[in-house]
């Protein structure tokens, strides 16, 4: 297979726009992507591709075999799905579904991988065979994880499995990546802490479940100041914390609801930060008097990267772009994918396209309600897939 890069495939670019921004102007949230997998599907068969669907619920497989005899397989993954974000952009493929956006581009994800599918269709100069995997429901809702349930792999077996992210704040079409640990494991943790409540003039006379929960909020980062080797990397932060009601201030509450996440890279640091806040949560609540109701949810695990096959995405990325603008030792970062499910299961790697800027001003970062993807990327994501073929898809 030739060398690819994005000025070869300028002709498909219009279209990879279009299909984008009708993508952005239509989010669904996680298993709701009905449209978005039926134009996925509709490529896919228009281009000669083999399709099946109902893997996750809405998710799209495509099969592909190269032209050349080879018996490797691998998998190339884009996620679908949207977030429940008011947009704020006026332009004219901002969201048509109130209260739904594509704000952390998904629907960019979709679209290159597409483009790359597009091209093998009409070019499968390639040994093996490629399975282009379109999941539901990363935001949150684990859709790796269920199509892999369903028997993804079982079905479409794949000697190594590939995704890539776009990255805010990089340099437009660059690339990034490490091997071993790149992104967090990303887990839910809670506590309610439990008192009789009472009079705010007399609190001698019941239990106040505010003052352990403070503490608990307060005694909760000493995890990571004293417990967690300070060469590790750890984060504990509190989202949420509900107790009482603003029109009665002089009413001490009964109970103090607090939800928040923690995220580790190692096994052990997870273990650590899942016992501790249970017995933090335990002890204080002990020390006034009061009950504690605590839970531990281990969503995501820590995405880690085989080094050969990020070894193959780095050669990818360098045949694309030119190795000055690769980074093949990236800083891992403690935000969370669920293609860290698929990585379990199979060897592969995961790896981050600048979307350009510098998280401000013009580029905004993922999740915000004023982002957008920036589709001067599109072909060269789609070309990075195309040359990753190449390297993993060698004629014997």
């Amino acid at each position: 297979m030739t060398e690819m890069s994005r000025d070869k495939l300028q002709a498909s670019e219009a279209e990879l726009v279009s299909i984008r921004r009708d993508i952005h102007a239509h989010p669904e949230t996680a298993y709701e992507e009905v449209r978005t997998s039926d134009i996925v599907a509709a490529k896919l068969a228009e281009w000669g591709i083999e399709v099946h669907r109902g893997l996750g619920k809405t998710g799209v497989v495509g099969t592909l075999h190269g032209k050349r005899p080879g018996q490797r397989a691998i998998g190339l993954r884009a996620d679908m799905d949207a977030l429940h974000i008011h947009e704020q952009n006026s332009f004219a493929h901002r969201s048509t579904n109130e209260g739904k956006m594509h704000a952390c581009g998904h629907d960019g994800h979709t679209a290159m991988l597409l483009g790359a599918a597009r091209h093998l269709s009409h070019d499968p100069d390639f040994a093996g065979t490629v399975h282009f995997i379109f999941q539901p429901a990363e935001e949150g809702q684990a859709g790796a994880r269920r199509m892999i349930e369903d028997g993804l792999f079982k079905l479409f077996p794949c000697d190594a499995v590939y995704g890539m992210h776009n990255m805010p704040g990089r340099k437009a079409g660059s690339f990034a990546i490490r091997p071993g640990p790149m992104m967090a494991a990303a887990d839910m943790w809670e506590a309610g802490f439990k008192g009789s409540g009472g009079h705010g003039a007399m609190p001698h006379m019941g239990t106040d479940p505010t003052i352990p929960a403070a503490q608990f909020v307060l005694a909760a980062q000493t995890i990571i100041g004293r417990n967690v080797t300070p060469t590790d990397t750890a984060v504990i932060s509190v989202g949420h914390i509900h107790a009482g009601s603003p029109s009665a201030p002089s009413v001490i509450p009964s109970q103090v609801d607090i939800r928040g996440t923690a995220r580790s890279f190692r096994p052990a640091v997870r273990d650590l930060l899942e016992r501790r806040l249970g017995e933090l949560a335990k002890s204080i609540a002990a020390a006034h008097g009061c009950e504690v109701a605590f839970t531990y949810n281990r969503r995501y695990p820590p995405l880690v990267n085989a080094k050969e096959q990020t070894d193959v995405a780095i050669a990818a990325a360098a045949r694309t772009v030119g190795s000055a603008q690769v980074d093949g030792n990236t800083a891992p970062i403690t935000g969370a994918e669920d293609f860290a499910f698929m990585l379990e299961a199979k060897p592969g790697a995961y790896i981050f396209i600048g979307n350009g800027g510098d998280g401000s001003g013009g580029c905004h970062n993922v999740h915000e309600p004023l982002y957008d993807f920036n589709d001067e990327i599109l072909t060269t994501g789609s070309a990075y897939w195309v040359n990753l073929v190449g390297e993993e898809l060698r004629s014997p």
